[in-house]
């Protein structure tokens, strides 16, 4: 694997919202949601088309997120290009390697910091309120649909609420 790609991030078709230690990503082509941990967030912001992966972790270091191999940042490529989040797909670097062998070339000083997404699918506006938020068996759509902790078993009816979908 080239040590002088530059990986791109990419911008269409998402949705992101920065918070503390993490970034959410909406990919509204997939229908994916990605939260990105603080580690993660920074390789996916550093990954513009021009930076290679030694220039990521000398940016990684001089912000003094600390101090990281270029395989923990391949570890971030890695999972930002299986998700779909970069422009052109990369082959894995650790593509056959356990989850051990990994963590033993990313280096111990790393793993506090290791780059973490999370994924998950999210529902399909049709099905969106299939699972609404509700305080009494009023708040549901239609009669006989009972409010079971705090949430209606919805008929397919528009709900008056907030659905939590």
């Amino acid at each position: 694997m080239s040590e002088l790609q530059t990986p791109k991030a990419r911008k269409r078709g998402l949705v992101v919202q920065e918070m503390p230690g993490e970034m959410l990503v909406y990919d509204t082509e997939t229908n994916k949601a990605h939260c990105l941990n603080d580690s993660a967030a920074f390789v996916w912001t550093s990954c513009n088309g021009v930076n290679t992966v030694s220039d990521i972790v000398r940016e990684f270091e001089a912000k003094a997120k600390g101090t990281v191999t270029q395989d923990f940042v391949w570890l971030a490529i890695d999972q930002l290009s299986s998700k779909g989040l970069l422009e052109t797909k990369i082959e894995p670097r650790f593509k056959g390697k356990s989850r051990r062998d990994v963590l033993k070339s990313i280096g111990l000083a790393s793993v506090a910091a290791l780059p973490i997404i999370a994924s998950l699918a999210a529902p399909q506006s049709a099905l969106a309120a299939t699972s609404c938020n509700c305080s009494r068996h009023s708040d549901c759509p239609q009669l006989g649909t009972p409010c079971l902790t705090n949430m209606c078993a919805n008929t397919g009816m528009t709900p008056a609420f907030t659905c939590t979908a």
